[in-house]
């Protein structure tokens, strides 16, 4: 882990990983050299001076259950979060591009708000919890940035398909703004992880496969007859909160044994984790716990009881191989789709020789025979979201070899599979960091 002497540090469980604020000020200044470069190739902008432009994010919001006054539990937007690490809603921050300056504007709260919600922090307090300039109340925003060119979050969410929201506050419409510059800039930034953000993974991690090892253990031999798919799940979230500090799972559980392995997503509300586990059942975990906001993403495949039937152990050593074989060929440079097609051709080869399959390995390759077995992508990005920003990001694609790229994106079977890009020497993926 990487030691600093500066503080402070986030508030963190007895035996957590201490969190330096460190780690936002280093993204902000990460973002602001990146968008300087930007600016500086902009046909339009790069004749303006940089003191004219101000990156301006807003945080998330409270949600309620439909029209009562319930709360959603409030998890920060992830794109605030990894500039200004704050955890409450309606925020804003903002980065002057020339000065790096950075400011957080707060909502202004009456003295019987903390009646409710506990003792509010005076606008300085905010200042050096967070490592910012500047702190004022969000009514200040137009006044505070007044005459500036504010570069806003915009785009597209390649895994979602949903659209990021840009800032917007009362009096935004006198002001200079653009949507295009900021959005893809930021997002290759949030692809590389700092040693400081690396170090948080790891903690999420480590606890993690901590709370499948456990759920390993209570399967082996369980306690509780019949057990259920949702003790899986209450057993692993408990242990990421009760042992880990980890209030927050980067999604929703999947609980999933027997034939129910097969749904990739399963666990949703229609299919609740709420099947009986039986001794020989093949179980499938897809769990991952949060911490900080940065996301783990792990899967664990046993059979309950410890004891592989044949047909298993073919397909759990199958995607074993294919998995080694995939770290070994990893390297900068290596396209991600390349390494997607040796899984599928190594899993397929694997069900020829056992005698699932059978035909032409090369045939069943340009067939796509292999997306029946695998219908999603090999891995994905990891950070604060659990399928990242970047993986389909623009600017990150790297030259030579512009027909592969032209191929990925017309054909169909390769389209949706979260990550398209090469790998750098520095990017994070989900099996490399388990």
């Amino acid at each position: 882990p990487v030691e600093l002497e500066e503080k402070p540090y986030f508030h963190v469980p007895p035996n957590g990983h201490k969190i330096p604020i460190e780690l936002h000020v280093q993204n902000r200044k990460r973002l602001v050299e990146a968008l300087r470069d930007t600016i500086a190739a902009h046909p339009t902008y790069k004749t303006v001076p940089l003191e004219q432009f101000v990156i301006l994010l807003q945080a998330g919001t409270d949600v309620t259950r439909g029209g009562s006054d319930s709360e959603v539990l409030f998890r920060q937007n992830s794109y605030f979060h990894w500039a200004f690490g704050t955890p409450e809603p309606d925020w804003f921050g903002s980065i002057n591009l020339a000065t790096a300056k950075s400011c957080i504007f707060v909502p202004e709260y009456p003295e019987s708000f903390s009646v409710s919600m506990g003792e509010i922090d005076s606008n300085q307090e905010i200042r050096e919890k967070f490592l910012v300039d500047e702190v004022h109340y969000v009514h200040k925003i137009a006044a505070a940035l007044n005459g500036s060119t504010l570069l806003l979050l915009k785009g597209l969410n390649t895994d979602s398909g949903n659209l990021t929201e840009p800032a917007s506050f009362d009096g935004i419409d006198k002001f200079k703004v653009d949507y295009d510059v900021l959005h893809p800039v930021m997002a290759e930034c949030r692809v590389l992880k700092t040693p400081l953000e690396l170090d948080v993974m790891r903690y999420a991690n480590k606890a993690s496969s901590s709370a499948h090892r456990a759920l390993m253990r209570a399967l082996y031999k369980p306690e509780k007859e019949p057990f259920f798919q949702y003790h899986a799940e209450s057993l692993f979230l408990h242990h990421c909160y009760y042992e880990w500090g980890m209030r927050h799972v980067s999604y929703t559980c999947i609980g999933a044994s027997g034939c129910h392995c097969s749904v990739l997503h399963y666990g949703h509300a229609g299919k609740p984790n709420d099947q009986p586990i039986k001794t020989g059942d093949m179980c499938l975990f897809d769990m991952g716990g949060e911490y900080h906001c940065y996301t783990s993403d792990i899967t664990c495949s046993f059979p309950c009881g410890g004891k592989f039937s044949p047909e298993q152990k073919v397909v759990y050593e199958a995607v074993l191989k294919a998995n080694r074989a995939v770290i070994a060929a990893l390297r900068p440079g290596v396209s991600w789709t390349e390494m997607h097609l040796l899984a599928e051709k190594i899993i397929l080869s694997d069900l020829v020789t056992c005698g699932i399959l059978k035909g032409s390995l090369d045939e069943m390759m340009a067939e796509r025979i292999g997306a029946i077995f695998q219908p999603h992508g090999l891995g994905h990005l990891l950070g604060c979201d659990t399928h990242d920003v970047g993986g389909y990001n623009p600017v990150s694609f790297l030259k030579p070899k512009p027909k592969l790229l032209l191929e990925l994106v017309i054909d169909t079977s390769l389209i949706s599979y979260r990550k398209r890009r090469r790998i750098k020497s520095k990017e994070l993926r989900e099996d490399e960091i388990k």
